[in-house]
């Protein structure tokens, strides 16, 4: 666990979020997290990193955000997927970032609608079910444009109804899964020129975002990032 406390500020100033997931110094969204953190509000921040084998689901209540983070496979994957639950159950601001994203549609896909048999071909090639797939080409470090969904949180928070973005990517939500979630509150929000889903919401929840990019990225050109700055808004409450 890591922990960034500002000198000078007392606990009731400072917002708290969990940053969930095996931290690794040479992973490049993981140094950009901490800064993009800084960078997207004013408010100071104190981060924990959670590895995903040290969860304590009673613990979590006393963030004011989760944060599951890149770098996948997770080394405890129940684990991951019991904070999304929290967070999704409990109304938890949550932003998941590449394996985060991924996480969070596998979590809504066993608990929420049932399909327990959901898996992650990157932990269980031979899984029945594989929601979570090899992609077609894996994208290293690669900019890609994807289209947002009219009606959806991120083209509000966007104010534009396409965008590019950073990826860093071997695995994804597996396209032929999607119309399981047609009818539900998970909303895959964006689409690349393929059609591949690149990013979820939970239409009833506060905020509870996932994207198959990485947005903390920006923050290594000192820019500011509409997604984070949002989840960091709704942090604050």
């Amino acid at each position: 666990m890591y922990l960034l406390l500002l000198k000078g500020q007392s606990m009731h100033e400072i917002l708290k979020i969990a940053l969930i997931g095996d931290f690794d110094s040479q992973v490049l969204a993981h140094q950009a997290i901490p800064k993009a953190l800084k960078l997207n509000t004013s408010q100071k921040v104190e981060y924990y990193w959670i590895h995903s084998s040290e969860v304590d689901l009673k613990g979590l209540s006393q963030f004011h955000g989760i944060w599951c983070v890149p770098k996948s496979p997770y080394d405890n994957m129940e684990n991951v997927l019991s904070v999304i639950r929290f967070a999704r159950e409990n109304k938890k601001p949550f932003l998941g970032t590449c394996a985060g994203y991924q996480h969070a549609a596998l979590e809504f896909a066993r608990n929420a609608l049932g399909y327990e048999q959901a898996g992650n071909a990157e932990v269980n090639l031979e899984t029945p079910m594989p929601l979570i797939s090899a992609l077609v080409c894996r994208l290293n470090n690669e900019q890609k444009g994807i289209a947002l969904k009219e009606g959806c949180k991120i083209r509000h928070l966007y104010e534009q109804s396409e965008i590019t973005e950073e990826f860093n990517c071997g695995f994804g939500v597996n396209p032929k899964y999607l119309s399981l979630f047609a009818e539900s509150d998970l909303l895959f929000s964006s689409v690349d020129h393929h059609g591949d889903p690149k990013s979820l919401e939970l239409q009833s929840h506060p905020f509870f975002i996932g994207t198959a990019f990485q947005p903390e990225r920006s923050a290594l050109q000192n820019k500011q990032h509409p997604i984070i700055k949002a989840f960091l808004n709704a942090c604050l409450g």
